[in-house]
């Protein structure tokens, strides 16, 4: 360690989306996949690439979802990803016209930049990528550039799934995945929403007076232990008490008219002074540390800066403002001016602006990640981490520069050597945790719980997936053993039906408002579905015999739901060990 190192800083990077392939297009559907490929994914590849080829390895630990990795692998989506593009540049010409035609030359020439940027990323797509972003980010990890971790199958929301071995589930059916797309076991897992349950004895939330027996169930860290992991990320709060920051509610109003449903009841756990958010902690259930995970633990105020609209780098003036577009093509030609400014108030965009913003951002937040370390009396110098999680898709999506300023950020730390930074996995394997301890429930929601996704509006979710776990896992006891070919896949096919009913993204788009007929009815599609298949398995079982109409009925939720084409029935047995 040189005498002017602070510490560490990993960035991790949390890349998500619920699956939307042959379930719509726009305004809720595959154009969000297109959306986020072009404005976050291929952006980030771009800047780490940039930074390798300049001898510097971003180090970012990376989260690719299990079922964004299915989608972007997916054949129907590369095909549809570069039609997107074509369109998107089809739009920018035309708004051109428009504007020049109506004398507005400043927004002709935004809509000149639209067109090239468009038609720059359609070709990093096909010629650069070869039309396959899985192995580019693979090939970075291969080069020891990034690492790449996993998540569950399908973002479920494990403290809230009301069985052990659906939470197994999530879990392996994620580990087979990475291993398929990556080549490797993977090392790290973010678990959805940053969502922990310790184990305890647990009754469904559903039952408000108590009337059903409460049954002991597995710490979130018992299964994560079982499966290979190694490590997963909290938010400060479960470490050190206090208020938890959410980090949603400045971005849907609906949250904040939700969050008062729940404000007047809640109580913030007192602050622990013993323990630093940056080093990582043993987790376990017990004394014996023998099912333990490390943890990583988001720091607050190194968070504060990119995730908050009002008073982080995004809220910028000058930066592009994600909410106001033209129509047609809903192109961006506005700043977010003040982002409290309605959007007759925003003023045009000036990318003249953007360079300068960029520099003044990333040097203020290298230099913060210092003053977070040097201010920190519980970590000896140049032993601590400042973790900071992210969506990924605030980067480039909801923040338009923001790959420019990350790549800025890397380019500081790298020149100064100040602070350094470091995938999770290297700073665990350099650096002891710092000791073993339990932690209370929670998530990175507002109020640190899981108000956003169990709420009067989102009960009725739960009642359908806790029937559907029940339903399918004594079907599956009944007839996995011994299954022919057809029972075998039609166990499969109602799996895959029921990891992606637990998808935690539903009950999140009920709870903002943002997607919410497309979420009610994502639910009820994959919940009939699912009862349906369950019906038709049980009938096979009884006569060995499958009718047309079963097989085809079979056949296009297998077209339609394409996921996990390796699903291992055995995910779900509590007593299979891993292999």
């Amino acid at each position: 360690m040189s005498s002017g190192e602070k510490g560490r800083f990993a960035l991790v990077l949390h890349a998500h989306l619920p699956y939307v392939l042959s379930h719509g297009v726009w305004p809720h559907g595959t154009d969000w996949l297109n959306e986020a490929t072009a404005e976050t994914y291929i952006p980030l590849l771009n800047a780490f690439n940039r930074l390798a080829e300049d001898g510097i390895s971003a180090k970012v630990t990376l989260n690719i979802t299990p079922i964004l990795c299915e989608m972007l692998a997916d054949e129907g989506f590369k095909d549809e990803f570069v039609g997107y593009c074509d369109q998107r540049v089809l739009f920018a010409q035309q708004n051109e016209k428009e504007f020049r035609d109506t004398g507005r030359p400043h927004l002709a020439s935004l809509a000149r930049t639209w067109a090239a940027y468009f038609e720059g990323v359609r070709r990093d797509f096909t010629d650069k990528y070869g039309r396959d972003l899985v192995a580019a980010f693979r090939r970075l990890q291969d080069a020891g550039h990034i690492e790449v971790i996993t998540c569950c199958a399908t973002h479920g929301y494990l403290p809230l799934l009301g069985r052990d071995e659906c939470v197994q589930a999530q879990v392996r059916t994620a580990v087979t995945a990475y291993k398929r797309h990556f080549g490797r076991p993977p090392r790290g897992i973010w678990l959805p929403e940053c969502a922990y349950r310790p184990r305890y004895q647990w009754r469904s939330p559903l039952d408000k007076e108590g009337k059903t027996p409460a049954v002991e169930r597995l710490g979130v860290e018992e299964v994560l232990h079982d499966a290979g992991i190694r490590y997963f990320i909290v938010d400060s709060h479960l470490l050190k008490g206090g208020k938890p920051i959410g980090v949603y509610i400045d971005r849907f109003e609906a949250l904040k008219r939700l969050w008062g449903q729940f404000a007047e009841h809640y109580q913030p756990r007192a602050e622990d002074t013993e323990h630093s958010p940056h080093r990582t902690y043993v987790v376990c259930p017990d004394p014996s540390a023998e099912r333990s995970t490390a943890i990583f633990v988001r720091d607050p105020r190194s968070a504060l800066q990119v995730w908050s609209a009002e008073h982080g780098y995004p809220g910028d003036g000058w930066y592009l403002d994600f909410h106001k577009k033209h129509y047609p093509g809903g192109h961006r030609y506005w700043r977010v001016t003040d982002c409290k400014a309605d959007l007759g108030d925003k003023q045009q965009y000036d990318p003249t602006r953007i360079e300068g913003c960029l520099e003044s951002h990333a040097d203020h937040f290298a230099g913060l990640l210092g003053q977070i370390l040097d201010s920190d009396p519980l970590v000896e110098r140049g032993q601590g981490v400042v973790c900071a999680p992210f969506d990924a898709e605030l980067l480039g999506h909801w923040w338009f520069e923001g790959p420019r300023w990350l790549e800025k950020v890397i380019r500081r730390l790298h020149a100064t050597s100040a602070v350094i930074p470091v995938t999770c996995s290297e700073y665990v394997a350099d650096h002891p945790p710092a000791g073993v301890i339990r932690l209370p429930e929670g998530s990175w929601g507002e109020g640190g719980f899981h108000w956003i996704w169990l709420n009067d509006w989102t009960e009725w979710t739960w009642r359908h997936i806790y029937e559907s776990e029940d339903r399918f896992l004594a079907l599956l006891a009944a007839h996995k053993s011994g299954a022919d070919a057809t029972m075998a896949e039609l166990l499969r096919q109602a799996g895959r039906e029921l990891l992606l009913l637990e998808s935690s993204d539903w009950q999140f788009l009920i709870s903002t408002w943002s997607a919410r007929d497309y979420a009610e009815s994502r639910i009820s599609v994959h919940y009939n579905d699912l009862k349906r298949l369950l019906g038709i398995a049980e009938g096979y079982a009884a006569k060995r015999a499958l009718p047309d109409e079963d097989r085809a009925f079979l056949e296009r939720l297998r077209q339609r739901d394409a996921v996990f084409p390796d699903l291992d029935l055995d995910a779900w047995d509590l007593g299979c060990k891993k292999s």
